[in-house]
Formats: structure tokens, C-alpha cells, sequence
């Protein structure tokens, strides 16, 4: 991983392009736009190719990517990487890249199944929407680009925080009118 800015936000993941990294096995889990560093990653590392096990979530498998196992939604996701991860062993490398939600998800779900926060590597492939997790209803929205958002779960106006939570795998959002009811300010874009 690349050093991160002295202004950085400490809860903030850091993402860097994928560098391939000596273990007995890879998983990799992309989305769409994930797809093409995977491809990088095992053109730069063509050994990884007999040890990958290749999650592609909801896209199309381009040719270039080896033994994919398609996963039709990140509905599908926690099974996928449960069944993925059956029978793993010490030194298993994790290789995530894709949107932000898809990675905070596979992030979540491995360091929920006890893999190490060190052996997993993230890039970052596409724009800045985020995957927020609303504080009061617990609602989770994959692709939230405008800050404040209308929570689909309670209706309520959050804030989307900049504080990123690694085990939901999720930025938070607050209720931002709680002390002002109806107080809203115009949603602008999330800048990346």
C-alpha cells in the first residue's frame, strides 16, 4: 500500500494498485470495473494464474481472466466468498478491486471469516460513490454519490460521514436536520 497524506482521515481506506504478493493462493473479487486490474495483476504475475480463485461479481467474464466464478449480485457475495474461502489455509492473499462498495463488502465479509487485514489489498476502480450504512435504521445503500441522501430505509436526511467503518465495510450517515427539522442543505456530489 501506497503511504497515505499527512491530511488524510485515519478511518479512510487506503486503496493502491494491486502488486502481487508470495502466498500458496489468491482470491480475487471484482466487479465489472475491477475486472481489467485483475487481468493487470496476472498479466504482471502469471504464476498467480494456477492458484487464483476469481470472483466477478455481476459482470460479464472477459476472456482474459482464468477459472471465474460468476456471482450474480453482492446479494450473493457472502456465500460466494464463505464457499470460496472452504478449506483456505495460512497464507492466502485476498485481491479486491472495483467500486467502493464492492470492496468494503468483500472487505468486511473476509475479515469477518477471520482472514488477517494484511493479506488483503484493495483498488479502487471507478468513481466516488460510497457504500453507506444509515446510523439509525441500519439500512445499507451500495451507491450513495450525493451527500446529504435521503435514507431509503427511514426517509430521514443524512450526512454521509467521512468516517468509514471496516467492519460493516461502509461509510456512516447521520440524520443531518435532527436539530434543525427540515433544514436541509442542497445535495451536492461526493468528491472522491
Amino acid at each position: 500500500m501506497t503511504p497515505a497524506p499527512a491530511n488524510r482521515i485515519p478511518s479512510h481506506p487506503t486503496y493502491a494498485p494491486l502488486q502481487p504478493r508470495p502466498g500458496h493462493a489468491a482470491l480475487m473479487i471484482a466487479d465489472a470495473g475491477g475486472a481489467v486490474a485483475l487481468a493487470q495483476l496476472l498479466a504482471q504475475a502469471p504464476d498467480l494464474r494456477a492458484t487464483a480463485r476469481i470472483l466477478l461479481v455481476a459482470a460479464d467474464v472477459p476472456p482474459d481472466l482464468p477459472a471465474v466464478t460468476p456471482v450474480p449480485g453482492t446479494e450473493a457475495l457472502e456465500a460466494a466468498i464463505a464457499g470460496a474461502l472452504q478449506g483456505a489455509r495460512m497464507g492466502l492473499q485476498a485481491y479486491l478491486a472495483g467500486s467502493q462498495g464492492l470492496i468494503g463488502q468483500a472487505q468486511a465479509l473476509l475479515l469477518a471469516q477471520g482472514m488477517a487485514p494484511g493479506a488483503i489489498q484493495m483498488q479502487q476502480c471507478g468513481g466516488p460513490a460510497r457504500r453507506m450504512q444509515c446510523v439509525h435504521c441500519k439500512t445499507i445503500a451500495p451507491d450513495v454519490v450525493i451527500d446529504p441522501y435521503r435514507c431509503p430505509g427511514c426517509g430521514r436526511w443524512l450526512y454521509v460521514r467521512d468516517h468509514f467503518s471496516r467492519r460493516l465495510g461502509a461509510f456512516q450517515g447521520v440524520c443531518i436536520d435532527a436539530e434543525t427539522p427540515g433544514l436541509v442543505p442542497e445535495p451536492t456530489e461526493i468528491a472522491p
